[in-house]
């Protein structure tokens, strides 16, 4: 505030001082720059005190680095911020929903100048639609559209391209993305399929990554003990499951569903609210799994664990564990699936 408005005031007067800008350079200097998250300021995550209010600092820093230095990058990097804040997490008020709006719209590059669809190509095929054409009306719709690009709905950009039969061949896993124009996107791609679960393997392309252990709880002179399951158990030993995750970013409105192997019951089955680690989440117990519900996720390392017993003898797998943003699906991943054997 203080750089804005000697900024002001000098131009005011028609002074030269410098101030303004000596505030601004070394504003800067104490920023993080991330090629993926922009600029930002440790300072200004998001806290329990009202005043740190980081989406309203971010918004004021657009406007101080657009008027007091004309820094059009730093202008850039600090909306790459404020939009990536958006993408897995709401903002707060509507105070700073309205300052956020202010700074992405009327600072910097325009954002809605351009219309223009990020190119898809699967293999070589072009699958983005071409400009002109509208979305087909309902009567339409169910028909087979025989046209070789799909329409475009309005206000979402909700397009599909279906590939039948003998058209569908192992090189459409092969995605190129390119953006035409100056600006943000991001997406992402799902790719569903049956696998054996003995098979699934750890996947961590996403920031959030999930490692799942099991360990027996051995009763022992100086009291119970965790050892990891190297071999078989036996009926009626306690088994304990151990979910390791880690988050490089602030997350809202996480799922986190843990598989549970078919020869073990749950020993608690009461659902309830738990605090641990300044983790609040709400745990849920049903028949095949274990549920974590979690409103909000700051970044970090946190550990679930909870007991089972074993009840069948057999071979059989513990199931995965799988995890997921609701306010941005495209960020989520899965543990692999330990097998087990109870003698």
């Amino acid at each position: 505030h203080l750089a804005i408005a000697l900024k002001r005031f000098n131009a005011f007067n028609g002074s030269n001082d410098s101030t303004p800008a000596a505030i601004m350079k070394s504003i800067k200097e104490r920023s993080v720059t991330n090629a993926e998250m922009g600029m930002f300021w440790r300072e200004t995550e998001l806290s329990w005190w009202w005043y740190r209010a980081p989406i309203e600092t971010q918004a004021l820093m657009i406007e101080a680095f657009d008027e007091v230095m004309g820094d059009k990058q730093a202008v850039e990097e600090c909306k790459v911020w404020l939009l990536k804040q958006k993408q897995t997490q709401d903002w707060k008020t509507t105070k700073a929903t309205a300052d956020a709006v202010y700074a992405l719209l009327l600072r910097g590059r325009d954002l809605l100048a351009s219309d223009r669809l990020v190119e898809v190509k699967l293999d070589g095929i072009d699958v983005t639609p071409k400009a002109g054409r509208a979305v087909p009306s309902a009567p339409e719709r169910r028909r087979e559209d025989t046209s070789p690009y799909p329409a475009v709905e309005p206000g979402t950009g909700f397009y599909e391209r279906r590939f039948v039969g003998s058209e569908i061949k192992p090189k459409l896993g092969e995605i190129t993305v390119k953006k035409a124009d100056e600006g943000v996107a991001w997406g992402s791609a799902h790719w569903q399929y049956l696998e054996d679960m003995g098979k699934v393997t750890p996947y961590e392309g996403t920031p959030l990554k999930l490692k799942k252990t099991l360990y027996t709880k051995v009763n022992t002179k100086k009291g119970p003990i965790l050892e990891p399951v190297r071999g078989p158990l036996n009926v009626g030993d306690e088994l304990v499951v151990r979910i390791e995750l880690r988050v490089d970013r602030d997350m809202e409105y996480i799922h986190l569903k843990d598989q549970r192997g078919s020869g073990t019951e749950p020993l608690n089955a009461l659902s309830q609210y738990k605090y641990q680690d300044g983790l609040a989440y709400y745990e849920s117990t049903r028949d095949t799994a274990s549920h974590f519900f979690i409103d909000y996720l700051p970044k970090g390392t946190y550990v679930f664990e909870y007991s089972t017993r074993v009840q069948l003898r057999g071979e059989y797998q513990t199931g995965i564990a799988e995890i997921q943003c609701m306010y941005a699906p495209e960020f989520n991943s899965h543990s692999e699936s330990p097998a087990l054997t109870a003698r």
